[in-house]
Parts: structure tokens; C-alpha cells; sequence
């Protein structure tokens, strides 16, 4: 389970919308995966792994009754990239990091969650359906929905900064 950390974490991370709260919600994962071991059954384990950080969250957020507060996530400081790219360069990838990050934040959960899971951690639409316990054809069209709401909301706010 260990080479999922990573993987748990951006999940958390993107569920939970706060760095720190992530982190929590992954140690109480990882303890309920170890406690429930035994239920394990030789699927993949990325997903089922994922499936408890899901679950986690969802728990997590009705416990803490945040559902839906946000904390930004700068992901520039968090990036792992080689290399110093120009000013110029920064500060256009810097303001498309942010588009994207905060169109990926205004999405339902039902539909950042599969986005994530496809596009961040490209997990299989098997594997996605696995940790999420929903039918493939559901998993599909969640993810194409939630493609096409991200791609308007870039489009929009794109136009809205160019007025």
C-alpha cells in the first residue's frame, strides 16, 4: 500500500480541499486499511485503497461538518518540475495552474472525484469503478461530464480576464 501514498494524498488533498486535513484523513486511511486487511480480496490495490480514502473523506467531511469549505492549494509550490522557466513563462503557468485548480474545485464531488482519479492518477475506468463502488457506464459518463463542465469553466473565466 505503500507506493499509493502519493496517490491517497492528491485524492484527500482534492476531496477534502486543505493540505493539512488531507494528511489526517490519510493516516486514518491507511490505519483502516491495515485494520481491515483481512476484507482485502487480491483486486487491485490502488483502488481499494483509494476506495477507503473516498470513504474516509466522505466521513471526515460529515464528522467535521465541512463539506464544503475550501482552503486554496498552491500547486506551483508543490510541484515537482525540473528546470527554472522564464518570468514570463511563470506567470502564464502560474494563472492556467490556478484556472484549472480553482475550475476543478466549483466541480460536484461525485464529478472532481473520478477526474481526479483519471486524469491526476490515471487510474483505468475499471480500476475507478472499483474504488468507487459505481457502475463503469456511470463512471464514463461522470467523467465526461465533468470534462465538459471543467472545459466551460475555463472557457468562461479565460473570456472573463481577457474583457
Amino acid at each position: 500500500m505503500l507506493p499509493h501514498l502519493d496517490a491517497a494524498h492528491n485524492l484527500a488533498r482534492w476531496l477534502v480541499r486543505d493540505p493539512g486535513d488531507a494528511q489526517d484523513v490519510v493516516q486514518e486511511s491507511y490505519l483502516r486499511a491495515f485494520r481491515f486487511f483481512e476484507g482485502y480480496r487480491g483486486v487491485d490495490s490502488k483502488a481499494w485503497l483509494l476506495a477507503i480514502v473516498r470513504n474516509t473523506c466522505r466521513t471526515w467531511q460529515r464528522r467535521e461538518g465541512r463539506a464544503g469549505d475550501a482552503v486554496p492549494f498552491d500547486e506551483l509550490a508543490h510541484s515537482r518540475e525540473a528546470g527554472t522557466p522564464d518570468q514570463e513563462q511563470t506567470a502564464i503557468q502560474k494563472q492556467t495552474i490556478g484556472l484549472l485548480r480553482s475550475c476543478i474545485e466549483d466541480l460536484p464531488a461525485e464529478f472532481r472525484e473520478v477526474l481526479i482519479m483519471r486524469e491526476l492518477e490515471e487510474m483505468p475506468y475499471q480500476e475507478i469503478a472499483a474504488a468507487t463502488g459505481l457502475p463503469l457506464g456511470t463512471v464514463m459518463s461522470r467523467l465526461s461530464r465533468a470534462r465538459k463542465r471543467l472545459e466551460e469553466c475555463a472557457a468562461n473565466r479565460t473570456m472573463g480576464t481577457a474583457r
